[in-house]
């Protein structure tokens, strides 16, 4: 035990022997990977991040709340099991796949911290986007290949056929939004990327803004329809009163001092025409205010838990923990290299 406690030490003196040996490697190698790893890293644009929280209303049954707690402490919502949308919150984080949606954010006006910028989502992904030079050099080369011949597509502008600048942007903005739902608590969260601290704020506020509307639309959809349905009818209904109302007015005023029946009995008969008109009228209007409020009861309230709020720093790249791990990845390399010898005596 005492030999090899020996030959224990004497290696570990060996090493370090050998270091000095070759520290000419080390001093000259490590400042090398030093510069070369900060100029990488620089050359990469800082990306900002922010997030903001909210929580949509669930229409949940009284009835079973003692398992949907149950249910919940396993991490299991029964709200979606149990609910009647074909959409359910679950789903939310499927919207940024769709081009319709992603399209829709085009128009968000954005302005940069520094207030130089000014313009929308779409001209800023665009014409103002920061690249690392070797990505730059990549594309100007792939540019030489490119077909010259127009990629636009012609007409009005439509996300499920775009042309190729726009898929490119499309996706750029859909890489840099992630939608997640928290299954226990339904609280749903959007995070943006940017490289502008202030930018990636206002992306985040407006893609929840965009979220919301496109669920209180899905949510009240059959309403409204239902809603403009009835609102037909009872404009149509509205118009056969009000005629069969005048038709009645202007009889009974031209004869008014007529006493034979038949004259008696055909002003009944427009009375009990107009009569029934204005009934099928009230009910109809009876209808389209239920249908009215329906639209109310169907728009679900949304409960911001938290607002997103202006970075204060870069998010991406970790230029410390990139250039440290690269030094330290390069030491173990030079190390390896000096102790090469030693290392295949043992």
């Amino acid at each position: 035990m005492k030999q090899e406690a020996q030959t224990q030490r004497v290696n570990y003196k060996l090493v370090l022997q050998e270091i000095w040996k070759r520290r000419k490697l080390y001093f000259i190698g490590l400042p090398i990977v030093l510069i070369l790893s900060c100029l990488f890293i620089i050359s990469i644009p800082r990306t900002y991040s922010s997030e903001t929280k909210m929580a949509p209303e669930v229409d949940s049954p009284n009835s079973g709340s003692t398992l949907g707690s149950l249910a919940s402490s396993f991490g299991f919502d029964l709200s979606e099991i149990q609910s009647s949308d074909a959409i359910t919150p679950l789903l939310y984080p499927q919207l940024i796949d769709d081009n319709g949606f992603i399209s829709e954010l085009f128009g968000i006006k954005v302005i940069n911290k520094k207030g130089d910028i000014k313009t929308d989502l779409y001209t800023y992904y665009k014409k103002y986007q920061q690249y690392s030079w070797w990505a730059k050099a990549i594309g100007a080369i792939t540019d030489l290949f490119k077909s010259k011949k127009s990629t636009i597509v012609s007409g009005k502008f439509n996300p499920y056929i775009p042309s190729k600048n726009d898929e490119e942007i499309m996706s750029a903005i859909r890489k840099s939004i992630n939608i997640s739902v928290d299954k226990k608590t339904g609280v749903i969260t959007i995070k943006s990327k940017a490289q502008d601290a202030l930018v990636c704020k206002i992306v985040a506020d407006s893609v929840r803004g965009h979220l919301q509307q496109y669920i209180t639309r899905y949510r009240t959809n059959k309403a409204r329809k239902d809603y403009a349905y009835y609102k037909s009818l009872t404009e149509e209904a509205k118009a056969q009163y009000e005629k069969a109302r005048r038709l009645y007015g202007g009889y009974a005023d031209a004869n008014s001092d007529v006493i034979l029946e038949s004259f008696r009995s055909k002003q009944e008969d427009l009375e009990n025409d107009m009569q029934l008109k204005y009934n099928t009228y009230s009910t109809l209007n009876t209808q389209l205010q239920a249908a009215k409020a329906k639209i109310q009861e169907k728009t679900p309230a949304f409960t911001l838990i938290q607002g997103a709020a202006v970075p204060i720093k870069a998010s991406e790249p970790k230029r410390m923990l990139f250039v440290l791990g690269t030094m330290i990845f390069a030491f173990i390399l030079i190390s390896i290299y000096v102790l090469k010898d030693i290392i295949k005596e043992e």
